[in-house]
């Protein structure tokens, strides 16, 4: 029996890369127009340089740039850069297709809703806040809580800690193989793949359903159910 369901947040929720990818293109054509005298394609490559370094969550990525090439923040540059991507991040960042609609029916059917993301707790709730979810998610359990990151088991103890539940009744969405499915696995969760927001083109992901539209996890709840 499925009585609980633990959300990945980003690539499974939201679009992350998607939203990510047009806020940084809008970021870069903003400090191109306020004198970054510097080849699109270098800013883009010294930006995904900057995340790669220091983790795609990182929040002062365009101060690193502009350092990098002024040995200085030019502070005009940077604020045309910040406010275009927090512009572009805001249209961007919404649920996938049929997201909202799945989680009320889930609440319709008792299941208890919860997040399990590697995201800062901050950054977790303002998207979460920002979509509206946060209405919908009173459980959401973040890297700052734990200190660890999936696939440990801690965030996943802690989750099921916080839903009371045992893990044979809780089942784990997410969209990354190594870390979402392989530790909810590793302490007897149920697991499905979100196949939907597949961003490495995984082969072979090892979960117990895979889904190609979140509305996939009504039949898999009504089954189990039964």
């Amino acid at each position: 029996m499925i009585n609980s369901i633990v959300f990945d947040l980003d690539n499974t929720l939201v679009d992350f890369m998607a939203m990510k990818r047009l806020a940084v293109e809008a970021a870069v054509d903003a400090m191109l127009d306020a004198g970054l005298d510097l080849e699109r394609a270098d800013i883009k490559a010294r930006i995904d340089a900057i995340y790669k370094e220091r983790g795609i969550e990182y929040q002062q990525v365009f101060d690193d740039l502009i350092f990098g090439v002024f040995n200085k923040i030019d502070h005009r540059i940077l604020a045309a850069g910040v406010i275009a991507y927090r512009r572009a991040r805001e249209a961007a960042l919404k649920p996938y297709p049929h997201v909202t609609a799945t989680l009320m029916q889930l609440i319709r059917r008792g299941i208890n809703l919860a997040v399990l993301t590697d995201a800062p707790s901050r950054e977790a709730w303002l998207r979460l806040c920002h979509i509206g979810f946060h209405h919908i998610f009173t459980v959401a359990v973040t890297f700052d809580e734990t200190g660890e990151r999936k696939p440990a088991a801690k965030p996943f103890l802690t989750v099921l800690e916080r839903l009371n539940t045992a893990p044979a009744n809780a089942l784990m969405v997410g969209d990354w193989a190594e870390r979402d499915i392989v530790g909810a696995k590793a302490v007897g969760m149920q697991t499905a793949f979100a196949r939907y927001g597949d961003f490495f083109k995984t082969e072979t992901h090892g979960a117990d359903f895979e889904l190609h539209d979140i509305t996939d996890l009504l039949a898999i709840v009504d089954t189990q159910n039964a």
